[in-house]
């Protein structure tokens, strides 16, 4: 009589990969919860594995050390406004308005994730020494140097910006407004007495940055007949007289 042999269903390797991902997914972005709360030092590989409703081996197995699941977050997080800032529409004929949207963008985009800057405060007071390990985060800022490069050549050969700037310093330019403003924004609130987060000062500061940076970028031989930036602006007025002093 012939033996009937029965075999166990196999499951799929695609659904196995999918699981795979979904917790690698799962665990990297309750990392960027925990290091963005506590910091380097204090996100534990047992916050991050509760948080995640994971172990705390899944971590080693997925990511090597706590070190290594911190790199990937900071990538992670760069990864993310390098695709937002791919995905804006610029036409780059136009460079001065193209240049306006990138400023509106950057700090646009440190203002609505706070995250963001809170993990880059925990990487900096660590000098930098996980994202240096990096093989990933230059090419991130590779790309947003080179939006800016485009935009400047464009810009110098319609005689409308110097032909003497360099990518990297307006970069920096713009991003130094936008993370300073947004990092400190609450001690800053205090020390010059002035709501800081209020929609009228993020609307005053987002003004003035474009008009500084449009400012260091125009040829010297183009005529601005833009008017000076108003220190006295509607939120600013309505300060107490004591706190406009400060503030002087």
């Amino acid at each position: 009589m012939e033996r009937k042999v029965v075999t166990k269903p196999q499951r799929r390797t695609g659904v196995r990969e999918a699981a795979a991902q979904a917790t690698r997914d799962s665990i990297l972005k309750s990392a960027t919860k925990v290091f963005a709360k506590y910091g380097y030092d204090g996100g534990s590989v047992e916050k991050i594995s509760k948080a995640a409703k994971s172990y705390d081996r899944m971590i080693y197995y997925y990511f090597g050390s706590k070190e290594g699941l911190f790199i990937a977050v900071l990538e992670g997080i760069y990864q993310r406004m390098d695709d937002a800032e791919a995905a804006i529409a610029l036409d780059t004929s136009r460079p001065v308005e193209a240049l306006t949207e990138v400023i509106r963008f950057v700090l646009g985009y440190y203002r609505k994730n706070p995250e963001f800057v809170t993990l880059l405060n925990s990487e900096n007071l660590h000098k930098g020494r996980h994202i240096s390990k990096s093989l990933r985060a230059r090419e991130y800022s590779s790309r947003a140097v080179a939006i800016i490069a485009e935009i400047l050549a464009s810009g110098a050969a319609q005689g409308l910006f110097r032909k003497d700037l360099v990518a990297r310093d307006i970069y920096l330019l713009i991003a130094s407004t936008g993370y300073f403003y947004t990092s400190n924004r609450h001690t800053l609130t205090a020390f010059l007495g002035e709501p800081l987060e209020s929609p009228e000062a993020i609307t005053h500061w987002e003004d003035f940055v474009i008009e500084t940076v449009l400012r260091t970028v125009r040829a010297d031989d183009i005529q601005d007949n833009t008017p000076p930036h108003e220190e006295n602006t509607k939120w600013q007025k309505s300060q107490p007289t004591a706190s406009r002093a400060r503030s002087s």
